[in-house]
């Protein structure tokens, strides 16, 4: 299947789990179309780029090591989308790669993610964090910028000073999720 052809196909996946499983399983049983897949992703302002993010957080929260070869692409990247529909996902999987890292249990990942990735991982999460996007991606930041505080020791400062200056704008779920992350800072 050419990027074109898989372009074409993204047209049928919507926001249904079956769909995007359907087409995040196709995906990796070809792991060639991974790359054209994020070169979609990449595409940030063709709405098709939101179902390319769609299918790439389903096939990650499948089969994470799958995105392994390809995360000096997607973090290089990954600040330039800015469509909700997007954005979500992208943070998504930011989140699963993060908690592989910091996982106790032996995985790929904790070597595989590079400190260049965390740190573009780290300027992505402070930019969805203060940037104007719903509680989703803004959720998947707090936890992702808790976790990367452990190697960078000027993340959890920066962390939570955002937090409580922004706690009071605040909806409900960033309250909830800020309160839960502040505590765990405040008790290490």
């Amino acid at each position: 299947m050419t990027t074109e052809e898989l372009y074409q196909e993204l047209n049928y996946v919507n926001h249904s789990r079956e769909k995007r499983l359907h087409y995040a399983n196709l995906v990796l049983e070809k792991p060639t179309l991974i790359t054209s897949l994020l070169d979609i992703l990449f595409q940030v302002d063709d709405k098709i780029s939101c179902r390319a993010a769609w299918v790439f957080e389903f096939m990650c929260g499948e089969r994470l090591e799958a995105a392994i070869p390809h995360l000096d692409q997607f973090t290089m990247s990954m600040h330039k989308v800015y469509l909700d529909p997007a954005v979500r996902p992208i943070a998504k999987v930011c989140e699963y790669l993060v908690h592989a890292h910091y996982s106790k249990e032996h995985n790929a990942m904790h070597s595989a993610l590079l400190s260049r990735h965390k740190e573009r991982i780290v300027e992505s999460c402070f930019d969805w964090l203060i940037g104007d996007h719903k509680i989703a991606p803004k959720a998947y930041a707090m936890n992702c910028l808790f976790l990367l505080g452990r190697d960078y020791d000027w993340v959890h400062p920066e962390l939570v000073l955002i937090l409580e200056r922004d706690y009071q704008m605040q909806s409900s779920g960033f309250k909830a999720r800020a309160r839960h992350i502040l505590k765990k800072i405040k008790s290490k």
